[in-house]
């Protein structure tokens, strides 16, 4: 399917990796050795972060704008429509975390997925933001708040569907799908947290 394709293509493009090689250095062996953008902050500072940040976000919700326009377009119904988008939004994320450039490893598709969820379930990603700000000020750990913005989009999701009445299984399934992929991709921030060596923000790790 060509937005499975396209959104792969895009979510795979390593910017993070490709910004610490602007530096001359492998942000892979730097910091936590994660390509993203947290680590980008921690290494080479909030100038080339937070690009890369916007850019990781971007990546995500490109495809799905895309497949969006596209289908539309075609005159598709609003089923396929959003399936289309799930598909290449998803498709996104999976690249960010499996990039070919770099032998299918890759980051931890947090700023991927607010990209992708901008574009096709915006309040949701509302709901997730507003509780990453809260776990992030009060905890001041990147990765936990992250994991519980997937628990907030995927709470936000049932909300919302349960408020109108009408269950989109499609867009829950892909918002909780999400929710376990970054999670299982931050293990490790996990067993760090339990044993008190995770660094937290502001802090040198």
């Amino acid at each position: 399917m060509i937005s499975a394709v396209v959104g792969y293509l895009s979510g795979a493009m390593p910017f993070g990796y490709w910004a610490g090689k602007l530096k001359g250095l492998d942000i892979r062996q730097h910091g936590s050795g994660n390509i993203g953008a947290t680590n980008v902050i921690r290494v080479l500072g909030k100038g080339i972060g937070i690009p890369v940040f916007i850019l990781d976000a971007l990546k995500g919700w490109l495809p799905v704008w895309l497949a969006t326009s596209f289908l539309a377009q075609q005159g598709a119904s609003a089923e396929i429509v959003s399936t289309g988008a799930v598909v290449a939004g998803l498709s996104a994320v999976l690249g960010h975390m499996y990039t070919f450039w770099l032998g299918f490893k890759g980051g931890k598709g947090v700023a991927t997925t607010a990209g992708v969820l901008l574009g096709i379930a915006p309040l949701a990603m509302l709901g997730g933001l507003v509780v990453w700000l809260l776990f992030f000020f009060t905890l001041r750990y990147v990765s936990l708040a992250s994991m519980m913005a997937g628990v907030g989009v995927v709470a936000t999701m049932v909300a919302l569907m349960a408020k109108v009445g009408h269950w989109d299984f499609v867009m829950l399934s892909f918002g909780v799908l999400i929710m376990v992929l970054v999670i299982v991709r931050h293990r490790g921030n996990v067993s760090r947290i339990l044993a008190g060596t995770e660094p937290k923000a502001g802090r040198k790790k």
